[in-house]
């Protein structure tokens, strides 16, 4: 746990006057269904990885509200100026404990839209206060895990480094955007203080300010070689690159440890890159690498493959940490089914002019279907409760002209798994490098088409036949009473 206090309030006000509404209403009991999920693909790509799972479980084993918190709610004021909560409530979130069930994907799978990432049972009033909390951990991580997987798939094998923390929005930003990183397949980074929380390996040479603190380039990198001889990548871009790299090489010919590599931050580096590459190996160093940064991402590592350059590793910072060609996940926490005052569940959706903004009713389990070579064929949104037949019907939830059955025998698992049940954890997490190995593994099931940046081929992922009706029956119904 990185936070030493509750985050309760690190939530939006209306969670708390809902649950205040619940409260006073007699019905914070009252059992009900939240899922959260995505509608769009991010990046226009076809898929996300699942992640910030764990620091979801620190979020909600730590969640409890603190004398300051409570301190705080009851000065707030309504538009009387009358207490926005009276005190019984305030004593009551004194001993509030969460009860509920939770279920997720585990960190590193592959999710497509409208599939639940997780979701949430139990009393309505603690389900409904998780919700801006939890969206905030999951939609971020999620985000940024799917980019960190877009570049390392452009990046072919070679080492990425994530470069992102002075460009990142905030402290919290930089070590859960990197945390993220990791899991979608970076290698390395360079924030010091996410290596020491999570593990992650850390990685950095120096800055341009190194080289200019000095009279002469080959000064400044013979005095970084001999103060750091286990750690000798030059920065050979300040001010003439080709003649930084000469520079760098006489130095290291004359050191005992060998050099590790350069690094470019300016200039065409596919050029520079295949130039530098013949000097390092005419120069004694073939196993030298050729390290890049500057504002790279996805597209631009590839086309950089693809004109030829020589570089193999790379450093992504600000359009790896921020995500910002597209800075936000659209993920939703929406209510899904609720019990009746007598005891009965009732599956609940909203319907929207926006076909896309229309949810789907119940609480519902992700099945991923495989073929005879392990490779994933297609998923299906099911009835937790209800279950699902092997052979089954499954239609898109927003184009219902596509449609696809599951073959008898195919092989099968469910995605969302238990984590909490009636408060208590029950799920075991994987070490953070483990995460990171099940996105890779998890990648493999797949045909390489999804991972296409350019019009990627659309996984399928469908309604059993069975709750498409039922949604179709209550739009009707809603229809029907306006």
């Amino acid at each position: 746990m990185i936070y030493k206090s509750s985050l309760a309030l690190l939530t939006d006000l209306y969670e708390l006057t809902m649950a205040y509404g619940y409260w006073k209403l007699g019905i914070k009991d009252r059992l009900a269904s939240f899922s959260l999920f995505f509608r769009r693909r991010p990046f226009k790509g076809n898929f996300a990885i699942a992640a910030g799972l764990e620091t979801a479980i620190d979020f909600i084993e730590n969640f409890r509200f603190e004398d300051s918190d409570l301190s705080y709610l009851s000065n707030l004021k309504g538009a009387n100026g009358e207490p926005l909560f009276e005190e019984a409530f305030l004593k009551y979130l004194e001993t509030f404990q969460l009860r509920c069930d939770l279920f997720a994907m585990p960190e590193g799978t592959i999710a497509f839209p409208y599939e639940p990432l997780l979701f949430v049972r139990g009393p309505i009033l603690e389900a409904q206060i998780l919700e801006s909390s939890l969206l905030n951990i999951i939609n971020f991580q999620t985000l940024i895990a799917t980019k960190a997987s877009r570049i390392c798939a452009a990046a072919a094998g070679d080492e990425v480094i994530e470069f992102g923390l002075r460009r990142a929005q905030g402290i919290d930003g930089a070590l859960s955007g990197t945390r993220a990183s990791f899991v979608g397949g970076c290698h390395s980074t360079s924030n010091v203080m996410a290596g020491k929380y999570f593990g992650i390996p850390v990685k950095g040479t120096h800055a341009h300010s190194w080289i200019m603190a000095f009279d002469k380039e080959e000064e400044a990198f013979n005095a970084y070689a001999d103060v750091m001889p286990n750690n000798c990548v030059y920065l050979v871009d300040t001010y003439n690159t080709i003649e930084g790299v000469k520079k760098a090489i006489a130095v290291a010919k004359t050191k005992k440890e060998k050099m590790l590599g350069v690094r470019l931050d300016s200039g065409d580096l596919a050029q520079l890159s295949i130039q530098i590459r013949k000097l390092l190996d005419e120069g004694g160093f073939p196993d030298a690498k050729i390290m890049a940064s500057n504002e790279l991402d996805e597209k631009i590592i590839r086309d950089l493959k693809t004109q030829g350059a020589k570089i193999n590793l790379w450093g992504v910072g600000t359009n790896l940490i921020t995500a910002k060609d597209q800075p936000a996940l659209d993920g939703v926490y929406k209510l899904s089914a609720i019990q009746n005052e007598k005891g009965k569940w009732v599956n609940k959706l909203k319907i929207s002019e926006q076909l896309v903004k229309t949810t789907n009713p119940g609480t519902l389990q992700v099945r991923r279907f495989y073929d005879q070579e392990g490779k994933a064929v297609c998923d299906m949104l099911y009835d937790f409760e209800k279950g699902a037949t092997e052979e089954c019907e499954l239609i898109d939830p927003i184009d219902p002209t596509r449609r696809q059955w599951t073959e008898k025998g195919l092989a099968s698992r469910d995605l969302l798994v238990p984590i909490f049940e009636k408060g208590k954890r029950v799920y075991s997490s994987p070490k953070l490098c483990d995460i990171r190995a099940n996105t890779f593994k998890e990648l493999e099931t797949f045909c390489p088409s999804i991972r296409r940046f350019l019009h990627p081929h659309t996984y399928f992922t469908g309604l059993e036949k069975g709750v498409y009706d039922l949604k179709m029956k209550l739009i009707d119904g809603i229809k029907t009473k306006k």
